[in-house]
């Protein structure tokens, strides 16, 4: 070990510069900080949307709507894809399952049949809602609409 390879230990040397660490140091009085206002005072800490007084965007806008709570968000099939379903894979019942499995749901939405386009066959549809229409048609063919 010579001089020219000393080093000082690791984590005892500091990268930034020591702030408010007396007169020495060039960085001692206000430390940087200025004279007066609430930034040089010790245990400032911005509020969210502070914009140096001025009214703050989010007082500034209009508030407006209402979020029901209490919504339910449907995922919408139709007769017609019903009755594409009960075509294509010969089915007599039709449930969830048989929608994920076609891909047209994930199975963690609720699904509501709606009464747009034409049923032909006659199929038993679970689902988590249907409208009046859908379940009038599903009915009409002699088929059974089962509110899960």
């Amino acid at each position: 070990m010579k001089l020219n390879n000393l080093k000082p230990a690791e984590g005892s040397t500091h990268s930034r510069r020591r702030i408010g660490r007396g007169p020495g140091s060039g960085l001692g009085g206000t430390s940087t900080r200025g004279h007066k206002g609430a930034k040089a005072r010790s245990g400032y800490k911005r509020k969210i949307g502070f914009e140096g007084g001025q009214m703050p965007l989010q007082r500034r806008l209009p508030k407006g709507g209402f979020k029901n709570m209490n919504h339910k968000e449907y995922f919408a099939v139709n007769l017609s894809t019903l009755q594409k379903l009960a075509e294509e894979k010969n089915l007599t019942k039709i449930g969830i399952a048989e929608l994920v499995a076609a891909g047209l749901t994930n199975g963690k939405e609720l699904v509501k049949i709606l009464g747009n386009g034409e049923l032909k066959a006659k199929v038993d549809v679970e689902a988590n809602a249907f409208s009046k229409t859908a379940e009038e048609a599903i009915k009409a063919v002699g088929g059974n609409a089962t509110t899960i």
